[in-house]
């Protein structure tokens, strides 16, 4: 009979990302970036709920008047309050920012995936479209398509963002899914006759979890930039909604003569990207550590 002894067993697969996620959420940046952001939203929800204003009222003994007991911001030309105006702008980037940002992986996600994991023809033909994607100037494209951006609203913005930010994270997702498809548990279900979806959505978009978190919260910092240089420009968020970037662009003209119309919209705007680029690569280092990355 052999000795006794304690039983051995077979070395255990590395855990995935996910499974690493309570130690990687104490990351410094991921604590520092997540707090602001939670100030940050909570301010734009709750805080005009504060404020004596509402959004479309007027004070018409206050024209271009500073910040004060009476309009904590200050009073635009028209008399209307700019504490309330600025977080509801900043409320709208928050809502276009995170919405443009799941759509954005959602789509690289799925591109992604197929690419990475049927060889061949798909491959091919999806590689050449995101290649294509990425040589289009969105700038350009937006502005020959502004009248359904008009026509829409933000949706339509945040639809014609979300196009426009997916190909690189896809081209991370396929290198993924190509390292991640040659791993025995992959094997195993399509031994088992499970559906090359079935891998997809259980074994292989899971195990990239780590991945497509950070990179929705990346992606939001990006997708808020975007809308703001667009609604600068005139090509985003149409009147009478307003964003951080209608209201940037708006107070320019007054940045000098009267700072507090064009100083705290732009400093939300810092702190607020500020606070979602710490997250974001915070996330991206704790939870993407480790993840097998093959260059085709």
């Amino acid at each position: 009979m052999p000795p006794s002894g304690p039983a051995t067993s077979a070395p255990r697969p590395p855990a995935p990302p996910s499974a690493r996620w309570p130690a990687g959420l104490r990351h410094p940046r991921i604590l520092v970036g997540a707090g602001l952001l939670i100030l940050l939203t909570l301010l734009a929800w709750l805080g005009p709920l504060a404020a004596p204003w509402g959004f479309t009222e007027r004070d018409y003994t206050s024209f271009l008047q500073p910040p004060s007991a009476r309009h904590w911001f200050g009073t635009d030309g028209s008399g209307r309050d700019l504490y309330v105006i600025t977080l509801v702008g900043l409320r709208k980037s928050l809502l276009i920012g995170l919405r443009v940002a799941v759509l954005t992986t959602a789509l690289a996600a799925v591109v992604g995936a197929i690419t990475g994991y049927f060889p061949g023809l798909p491959d091919r033909l999806l590689t050449w479209l995101t290649d294509l994607a990425l040589v289009v100037p969105p700038l350009l494209v937006l502005a020959v398509l502004f009248p359904i951006v008009d026509k829409g609203g933000w949706v339509a913005l945040i639809l014609l963002l979300a196009a426009f930010g997916w190909m690189v994270t896809a081209r991370m997702v396929r290198a993924a899914t190509r390292s991640l498809r040659h791993h025995e548990y992959i094997r195993a279900a399509r031994y088992l006759g499970a559906s090359p979806t079935t891998i997809i959505i259980r074994h292989l978009l899971p195990n990239l979890s780590g991945l497509l978190v950070a990179d929705v919260t990346v992606n939001v910092s990006a997708a808020i930039l975007a809308e703001t240089g667009l609604s600068y420009v005139g090509l985003g968020v149409q009147p009478p909604d307003v964003s951080l970037g209608t209201l940037i662009a708006h107070g320019t003209r007054y940045a000098t003569t009267h700072p507090w119309m064009f100083g705290f919209c732009t400093g939300l705007l810092v702190l607020l990207v500020t606070a979602v680029h710490l997250l974001g690569e915070g996330l991206r280092d704790a939870l993407t550590r480790g993840i097998p990355v093959h260059r085709a």
